[in-house]
């Protein structure tokens, strides 16, 4: 079997908490037990939200809880090229369109059509711009109208056929491409999103087993038609359970999660760490 190549992929928009510890430790056993690599990776495209000191409270905190990788470390808005290639050559196969919309443009339409197809996180796009006249499209795209690139998800899926992808603890998954809608490929203020760099990253950094929270499984079925459509690897997933708290909500740093360095401030040691999380210690 060949050695597994992990990644921890976090974006750096707050402090590293115990979810972030256990999806961390989780790759980083998965890759080495095998005696294979654990990458780390900065998802940062978001200007707003992405610090430079979070990347380094991550840094220094999986240091501290034992963690290594090798550098460079790769961070996504240096590698802008990339997923402007992958987004000419998905263009090349006519499965992408501008959308115009804001996101109150959406609520209002989905409110005018009574009811929409729902996926895991809600409401799907309902599909305006994919269906705009073309004489329309053309003049808001020469009047430089802000737009976001979206996947015309049934259209992709035709020219790839049906798709398949495993997941170590599920099985063999056949492919659901449409159980998001037509996901934005490159958002308005930036030009990818999460769904294209993060196909595009694992392909090109060798990730041969992604290992990620059970709530990224739906997003697995877009990443494995893009990879079809780029002609990109295809890796084996693992999706980890969620990390919960009192309430049996998935922990979050946006409802205030204990960051690691309060834990350590307050005495905890990684060991302990990893204890509470059932992991081995690096």
């Amino acid at each position: 079997m060949d050695q597994p190549v992990t990644r921890f992929a976090p974006s750096p928009t707050g402090l590293p908490h115990l979810g972030h510890a256990y999806s961390a430790l989780f790759g980083w056993h998965a890759a080495k037990k095998a005696g294979g690599t654990f990458l780390l990776r900065f998802e940062d495209i978001d200007p707003n939200r992405c610090r430079p000191a979070f990347e380094k409270a991550f840094t220094r905190d999986l240091g501290w809880l034992g963690l290594s990788w090798p550098e460079p470390v790769r961070r996504q808005s240096e590698h802008m090229a990339d997923y402007r290639a992958a987004l000419d050559r998905l263009a090349g196969l006519d499965v992408l369109y501008p959308c115009f919309c804001s996101r109150k443009d959406i609520q209002d339409e989905i409110a005018r059509a009574g009811a929409a197809p729902h996926g895991p996180e809600g409401p799907l796009y309902p599909g305006t711009c994919r269906h705009m006249d073309p004489g329309r499209r053309a003049e808001l795209l020469a009047a430089d109208a802000p737009h976001a690139l979206r996947l015309d998800v049934a259209a992709a899926a035709r020219q790839t056929g049906p798709l398949t992808w495993t997941d170590r603890e599920a099985g063999p998954q056949a492919a659901q491409p449409g159980i998001l809608g037509d996901v934005v490929l490159a958002r308005r203020d930036v030009a990818t999103s999460y769904h294209l760099a993060v196909t595009v990253d694992d392909h090109l950094q060798g990730v041969t087993l992604v290992t990620r929270g059970r709530d990224l499984m739906e997003a697995t079925h877009v990443h494995r038609l893009l990879q079809a459509l780029l002609h990109l690897d295809v890796p084996t997933w693992h999706h980890h359970r969620l990390l919960m708290n009192e309430r049996g909500e998935r922990l979050a740093k946006r409802d205030g999660a204990a960051s690691l360095a309060a834990l350590r401030d307050s005495g905890a040691t990684p060991a302990e760490v990893c204890r509470r999380l059932g992991m081995e210690t690096p």
